[in-house]
């Protein structure tokens, strides 16, 4: 079994998508779509992960979804880590339709400050996730990954998932650079990381895979095996490639790992698959 630990479905009207280079993947995707992507890859569960609408209407339809469709075998829930209110929205949402599929909560972190990480109602907000028993998923810039090294340091109870190792600057050929900021990030034994999204980092018209090939080596060498997930990003990934291209190179570059591309993501997100 193959699982998707990373995948959207949205609608045109998203905001982010309204900007110009996006218009190749500017429409509805629903789950027809994601059955069509998943078809013949051998992928057979996903993980649902907010989409950047922000706004709790989002997760409880992305709850209702997964609960009747079979392939999705968790959702990633969008929340405000700021939210004073933030234990009674996740209570709210695990007593909804499909509440049994929420998995973890991500805020959109990569829009607010390198330091977002450090603040103390930031921190609560994190704590108040982990008291949940759900995990923190994280989406990060490069220059941001040194404040979620400290926030999973004062956090050790607490299971982060870093989505798309931090989103090195493939395209700018940044590896030492990223290497550096992310090495602290893996020192860290509640972090796990996505090895997702990595062709939208990229050049999007030029990459091979040999331009993922020593961030993918990276990513094994510090976190291990036992501590990626494989992750499609689609749709995002239709800027620059199909499903199957990145399945594909991934798989050629992880070694088809059990662990990589099934155990942990059911590990991670306690995922019950009938």
């Amino acid at each position: 079994m193959i699982i998707d630990a990373h995948q959207h479905l949205w609608t045109a009207d998203y905001a982010w998508l309204q900007d110009p280079s996006l218009t190749s993947i500017r429409r509805d995707y629903t789950v027809d779509d994601l059955r069509s992507a998943l078809r013949g890859t051998g992928v057979e569960r996903t993980i649902l992960v907010e989409a950047g609408r922000g706004d709790a209407a989002e997760t409880t339809s992305f709850l209702r979804i997964a609960r009747d469709t079979p392939e999705i075998a968790g959702v990633v829930g969008w929340a405000s880590l700021t939210d004073p209110a933030l234990g009674s929205v996740l209570a709210a949402h695990r007593a909804g339709y499909g509440g049994e599929l929420l998995a973890g909560v991500r805020d959109q972190v990569q829009a607010e400050a390198d330091n977002h990480l450090d603040r103390l109602d930031v921190r609560a907000g994190l704590a108040t996730i982990a008291a949940a028993g759900l995990v923190n998923e994280v989406v990060v810039r490069a220059p941001q990954l040194p404040s979620l090294a400290r926030a999973a340091a004062a956090l050790p109870g607490s299971t982060f998932v870093l989505d798309h190792l931090g989103k090195p600057p493939i395209a700018a050929g940044g590896l030492a650079a990223w290497r550096e900021l992310i090495a602290p990030v893996a020192a860290q034994p509640n972090v796990i990381a996505k090895v997702s999204g990595l062709v939208a980092e990229a050049d999007w018209a030029t990459w091979t895979p040999a331009d993922l090939e020593p961030y993918v080596a990276t990513a094994v060498e510090l976190f291990g095996a036992g501590r990626l997930m494989f992750g499609s990003d689609w749709p995002v990934l239709g800027v620059a490639a199909t499903y199957a291209q990145v399945k594909d190179v991934m798989v050629d570059l992880l070694g088809n790992s059990p662990a990589i591309f099934s155990g942990n993501a059911i590990r991670t997100y306690h995922l019950e698959l009938t």
